[in-house]
């Protein structure tokens, strides 16, 4: 077979890798500021997710929506960026060439790398495995839970909060490796106050159910290898969606806490064990149970044996132990520093060390000395936050000019919903680096709300706030101007006392 001749491109001014939202941020940032310039945009998937509805919240907190677009929108919107669906293969830093799989060769200027991150999925090779990263592996997902009895989730990140609440007629067995739920985002006492909602009944929302589909015209949604992804789901992504088992049931969760997976194995290899599997108890049978019960259950497709020695049988297991960088396709054969986890590092510039290379989002690794209340998370927040900041960037290395760094990166400031609840993480949000001379305020209300904040020489460092609090602009103003709160004490968190006013 006589393989295809190479197709080389004309030298584009501003190369993109990553249709994701720090990739699509980036393109629509530069299409604004530089107009003259002619920009390209490579995604491995015919869908783009494009930032809607974006609403400031306070100066540092911000929401938005992400919508799945078909590539030929965001030309029509931005005349001077060009789409093209293709998987890239590889980088020549250089010769400043990005390669495709297709044997395409693509010259640049200026090259930003936002491919995001990839799931780190346990037995990723095991059909009764999957990941949730992208709309594809959701649609997955949404299809097998429709004839599902019980499921495993094993993580306690934020997609794995989010799932654990939303499915609905099905068993849920969520192992996770902590001592409490959702420690990537809150800490024990939060977890503490989510867990009621666990086994409360969900209230039915007056709103659209929503299914996973879209009209891409003539692309079909592929996956070329098992490392081509689309971009990051974005948030309340599964607000809406049609998460539902099989049975005719609200939520039925059981928690194991301090464990990992020690092995996945089929029904034939568990009945050659021996061993009995455990019994996924209903709340309303678990106080007729004798203690210690376990029945040989053969009745699953798959089983999960946790660290602790227990077996669960399942229909399926759901991996949702977070992301790594997605970087192997462009760091191969190029002098690029990378972090341990595989992240491309940047400087304060977003510059990598390959000449003309920048990096955004989830792909890379801040090295800059961070300021006193920011700390890097590979969230869509900050993804958006350096798909803007790298455009500025190259257009300021473009014009020989110095370019400030944003705002956004003075103080970590995030917000989004767990088990209904509002969720606003501010600064040092758990005392990360504080050591261990520092206080905690807190004030629960019950079913409401949740106000921590983390103090250290009468002054405030972070707070975590659940619940419709309205003390997020107030909290972020004491964290940035670093006041000396000593002399209100507890005071601080008075309910009585309305604080938003006293420090506006």
């Amino acid at each position: 077979m006589i393989m295809d001749a190479i197709r080389k491109e004309e030298t584009k001014s501003i190369v993109i890798i990553g249709g994701g939202i720090a990739g699509v941020t980036c393109a629509e940032t530069l299409s604004a500021l530089c107009p003259d310039q002619n920009i390209l945009l490579l995604t491995a998937s015919p869908l783009i997710k494009a930032v809607t509805n974006f609403r400031k919240v306070s100066r540092a907190l911000e929401t938005f929506d992400v919508e799945e677009k078909p590539m030929a929108a965001m030309e029509e919107d931005c005349p001077n960026v060009q789409v093209i669906h293709v998987v890239v293969s590889k980088l020549d830093g250089e010769k400043h060439e990005v390669h495709t799989e297709d044997n395409q060769i693509f010259k640049y200027k200026k090259l930003c790398i936002c491919t995001g991150g990839k799931p780190k999925i346990i037995a990723r090779d095991n059909p009764y495995v999957i990941g949730i990263r992208d709309t594809e592996s959701v649609q997955d997902f949404q299809k097998r839970l429709t004839n599902a009895r019980r499921i495993a989730v094993v993580g306690n990140g934020g997609i794995a909060t989010e799932l654990v609440y939303e499915i609905q007629g099905c068993q849920v067995l969520w192992a996770i490796k902590d001592d409490s739920i959702s420690c990537t985002f809150v800490d024990a006492g939060a977890a503490q106050f989510f867990l009621p909602q666990l086994v409360a009944a969900k209230e039915k929302l007056e709103q659209p159910v929503k299914r996973l589909k879209y009209t891409t015209g003539a692309f079909k949604v592929s996956r070329v290898t098992s490392d081509t992804l689309g971009g990051a789901l974005g948030p309340d992504w599964s607000a809406g969606l049609d998460l539902s088992g099989s049975k005719q049931e609200s939520h039925n969760v059981h928690v194991e806490y301090k464990v990992e997976v020690a092995q996945i194995l089929t029904q034939e290899q568990f009945k050659l064990t021996g061993k009995c599997a455990e019994k996924f108890i209903d709340k309303r049978e678990k106080a007729q149970l004798p203690s210690g019960s376990g029945i040989l259950d053969d009745r699953w497709p798959v089983y999960i044996e946790l660290t602790n020695g227990k077996i669960y049988g399942c229909d399926f297991i759901v991996s949702a132990t977070g992301v790594v960088p997605n970087s192997a396709a462009v760091v191969e054969n190029n002098k690029f520093g990378l972090s341990e986890d595989g992240g491309i590092k940047v400087n304060n510039k977003m510059q990598t060390s390959v000449m003309d290379v920048y990096a955004a989002g989830d792909v890379c690794t801040a090295t800059w000395e961070p300021a006193p209340h920011w700390l890097q998370m590979r969230l869509w927040s900050q993804a958006r936050q350096m798909g803007a900041y790298a455009a500025k960037c190259i257009i300021a290395d473009m014009h020989n000019e110095d370019v400030q760094m944003d705002f956004c990166f003075e103080l970590f400031a995030h917000v989004t919903k767990f088990f209904n609840y509002k969720v606003v993480l501010l600064g040092r949000y758990n005392a990360q680096d504080l050591g261990s001379d520092h206080e905690l305020l807190l004030r629960v209300t019950k079913g409401q709300e949740y106000v921590k904040a983390v103090m250290k020489d009468g002054r405030m460092h972070g707070a975590i706030l659940i619940g419709e609090t309205d003390l997020e602009e107030t909290f972020e103003n004491l964290i940035l101007n670093q006041m000396d709160l000593s002399v209100y004490g507890e005071d601080l968190l008075n309910p009585n006392i309305d604080i938003e006013d006293y420090f506006d």
